[in-house]
């Protein structure tokens, strides 16, 4: 089996090393908190004190840290002890500009770089579950595609475009966040109005939020606003949430209204709800 290192051994990291080591693989990792390392020994993970020191005879480095800055700082230390072959695999969340400097930068300098970051949390890390995307050079996909395949459900190459999974990364985080605080105004809702949150939670079971995606959402990405739901009448049913929240603190929705209102007065008021994206499918 494979010789790999992981670098960052956070909740998510952690996850990784441990289903790594329980393949098989000899896995090394490296963390500014020494005791997340050593909670993994019992996994015949090795710890070590350096990245450097780390990345030492490793075929593949994953990186599962917090931002650009700290990514660029591990692969700094990392340099003295990475292999000429080695394979960077960089599963942090990222910014999409930042990564395509850095992806063709370190291209330059020779080295291999791939941005791989991943829709799961520790339990599905551990189970080798949720998806994994990659953008970057394909040669270098195609030397570690089976590799990644084994700890994700689903493995999704973006293409050579160096920040495409990083701006897909957003996408998703995006629909995530947002559906969780829409969940907590809804909540707040059902507060107000005397109804178990496993009730109200319960109700949202019958919606089908993929049908609306791939209905509603592929219209709007058309500039299709033909109407259905008028965003008048929708506003309207905003004020009703907002009036039965009363003080609550809401996520939101208050949000929405606003932006509801500036489409109203500009006169898209019997547009579809769903015109809301207009001004994303503008030409910038």
């Amino acid at each position: 089996m494979a010789n790999i290192a992981f670098l960052g051994i956070g909740l998510l990291g952690s996850a990784f090393a441990e289903a790594a080591a329980k393949r098989g693989d000899t896995v090394t990792a490296w963390n500014r908190s020494p005791d997340k390392v050593l909670a993994l020994a019992q996994f015949g993970v090795k710890a070590a004190t350096t990245p450097a020191e780390a990345v030492q005879g490793a075929s593949r480095v994953h990186l599962v840290l917090k931002d650009d800055a700290v990514v660029e700082e591990v692969i700094s230390a990392v340099r003295s002890g990475l292999s000429p072959d080695a394979v960077l695999i960089d599963h942090s969340t990222t910014l999409p500009d930042l990564t395509a400097e850095r992806t063709e930068r370190l291209k330059a300098q020779g080295i291999n770089y791939l941005h791989c970051p991943v829709f799961m949390g520790p339990p599905a890390a551990r189970n080798a579950q949720g998806s994994m995307l990659v953008s970057g050079p394909k040669v270098l996909f195609e030397r570690v595609k089976a590799d990644l395949a084994r700890m994700t459900g689903r493995l999704e190459y973006m293409g050579e475009r160096p920040d495409l999974a990083a701006v897909n990364k957003l996408f998703g985080n995006a629909m995530i966040i947002g559906l969780s605080s829409v969940i907590a105004d809804i909540l707040t809702l059902a507060q107000a109005s005397g109804v178990d949150a496993g009730d109200a939670i319960k109700l949202l079971g019958l919606l089908d939020l993929n049908s609306m995606v791939s209905g509603r959402g592929v219209n709007m990405a058309k500039g299709n606003f033909t109407a259905s739901f008028e965003l008048a009448m929708a506003r309207k049913d905003v004020g009703l949430m907002l009036t039965t929240a009363g003080n609550r603190p809401l996520a939101v929705l208050p949000s929405i209204a606003a932006r509801m209102d500036q489409l109203i007065a500009t006169g898209h008021g019997a547009d579809d709800a769903s015109v809301m994206a207009v001004d994303a499918l503008r030409r910038p």
